[in-house]
């Protein structure tokens, strides 16, 4: 019985993650990868767990609004238009919650790049792309070299190094790691400069990180001056005015 009670509960939890991830389980399992989720399970797994979850979100907010509006004696249709919202918002928490640790793992490896692409820049100088790669994961830490160990075993279970390296471009939320992926699959087969690559690609990198830091702290000063601006407008406008009725009517 509870055999069958688990496969109902993942079939429904499955026929509803569909309605919220409508690009299939491919790109379900490329945004859990990006976001660094469930890792440590199986395909299937990885799948079924986010699912759960994302049925577990619904059911409770579900329940919630609907509770909410029993007891405050609501009419059963604004009942159910709150259960409806509850199951919207349930089902896409645990999509946001992906999007988001999309976001952080991004922003995350955006930092280590700069740093991690200088030092594969002076090792290539002594050694191949495998050489360069197997120093810095084995000194290094963060996103960055966890997915470079990743090439690395994929290396070692029998797979080309520039193969790997093109896998892992491809399924990296970090555009600027995907260059960087690229590169050096680009150096491995064609032979080209990787060390004054390398080291533009982190200069350009560290360019841009700063010119986006600037956009940031633009936009947090213009969020800090509205409130200032809110309250001082009103009273530039009363100083501005109340002279008016005087000039107008001539002091009567």
């Amino acid at each position: 019985m509870a055999v069958v009670a688990g496969d109902l509960v993942r079939a429904l939890a499955g026929r509803l993650g569909r309605v919220i991830d409508r690009g299939g389980d491919e790109a379900l399992l490329l945004r859990l990868r990006q976001a660094g989720v469930d890792l440590d399970l199986p395909v299937v797994g990885r799948l079924q767990a986010y699912r759960l979850r994302q049925l577990r979100q619904a059911v409770t907010w579900t329940a919630l609004l609907a509770g909410v509006g029993l007891v405050t004696g609501q009419g059963a249709a604004t009942v159910l238009v709150l259960a409806g919202l509850g199951l919207g918002y349930g089902m896409s928490r645990e999509r946001a919650r992906v999007d988001k640790a999309i976001a952080d793992r991004r922003l995350r490896m955006q930092v280590e790049l700069y740093t991690v692409n200088q030092l594969l820049a002076m090792s290539v100088r002594v050694g191949g792309v495998v050489q360069a790669l197997q120093r810095v994961v084995a000194r290094g830490q963060g996103t960055v070299v966890d997915e470079l160990s990743e090439v690395l075993n994929a290396h070692r279970g029998g797979r080309r190094i520039a193969a790997a390296l093109e896998q892992a471009a491809a399924t990296t939320p970090e555009v600027h790691a995907a260059r960087t992926y690229r590169l050096l699959s680009r150096g491995v087969e064609y032979g080209t400069d990787l060390a004054e690559a390398l080291r533009d690609l982190s200069e350009e990198i560290r360019s841009e990180r700063v010119e986006a830091l600037k956009r940031t702290a633009t936009k947090r000063r213009a969020a800090m001056l509205l409130p200032i601006i809110g309250v001082l407008a009103p009273v530039m406008l009363l100083f501005v005015a109340a002279p008016l009725p005087s000039i107008v009517f001539g002091g009567r």
